[in-house]
């Protein structure tokens, strides 16, 4: 029985927040469907722009879709010209008003969606699975993630029987709620068949964020203390027996 979890979402409420950010109400299923639309559009329109999330927020009329994208200069175009090509296009697909934000990420090497991809791309060219692995987990590293684990399987380099393996340096917590842990699923679609390129990378962990369950610091802990509780007052009895009766 496998017993794992999704890192995004076993951190939603605690460190990470939720890519679509809107009241549903009783359109609430033709919101989402709406929401997997643009979200699909958008990724087979901007293949060449390095885009790693999607978050869309809603108010009564306005839909506004903010991009997160390594090459923010591909999907601007000369004088803004692209950008307004795109919200029309979204404008027919929706039949609403839409604004687009656009968030450029300054190191794409400690983004896993874009570190999946670009492993992904490597190898429908054909390069070997582990020079690319390696590569990128060196430039990962290198730019200051504090661990990164990276997972392939399928057919590997064309073999007969499809395999697992995974790459990994440094540590990736996936216990720690408070890790920040990016993470990311991409298939690489090779003459072989699909390989599936799973990545997590671990940018270290984020504090003073308020805590959801306040424990009062005037109490102890018992469990940990060695003066409070039971565990401390057995040493003072004993010795109050040893002494001499007067």
């Amino acid at each position: 029985m496998g017993q794992k979890t999704h890192p995004t979402g076993n951190r939603l409420g605690f460190i990470k927040g939720w890519d679509s950010n809107w009241y549903g109400g009783k359109n609430y299923v033709d919101k989402i469907v709406e929401d997997d639309k643009i979200r699909k559009y958008l990724r087979a329109r901007l293949v060449k722009a390095s885009v790693s999330r999607i978050v869309i927020e809603r108010t009564m009329k306005l839909v506004t879709v903010t991009i997160h994208t390594a090459r923010p200069g591909v999907i601007i175009g000369k004088g803004g010209q692209e950008v307004d090509k795109l919200r029309e296009e979204l404008k027919k697909l929706t039949r609403k008003e839409i604004q687009i934000n656009i968030f450029e990420i300054k190191r794409p090497e400690l983004d896993a969606r874009l570190v999946a991809e670009s492993v992904a791309r490597q190898l429908e060219a054909r390069i070997s699975y582990r020079r690319a692995i390696k590569m990128s987990i060196a430039s990962s590293m290198r730019m200051g993630a504090e661990g990164i684990k990276i997972g392939i399987a399928g057919r590997l380099n064309g073999a007969e029987i499809a395999r697992s393996e995974t790459f990994m340096e440094g540590r990736v917590p996936l216990h720690t709620f408070r890790a920040d842990i990016d993470y990311a699923l991409v298939e690489a679609h090779t003459t072989y068949g699909r390989i599936g390129v799973k990545v997590w990378v671990f940018r270290g962990e984020v504090y003073g964020k308020p805590d959801l369950s306040p424990v009062d610091p005037t109490k102890e802990d018992k469990r940990g203390s060695r003066g409070g509780g039971r565990g401390g007052e057995r040493p003072e009895r004993r010795r109050r027996r040893r002494e001499p009766r007067s």
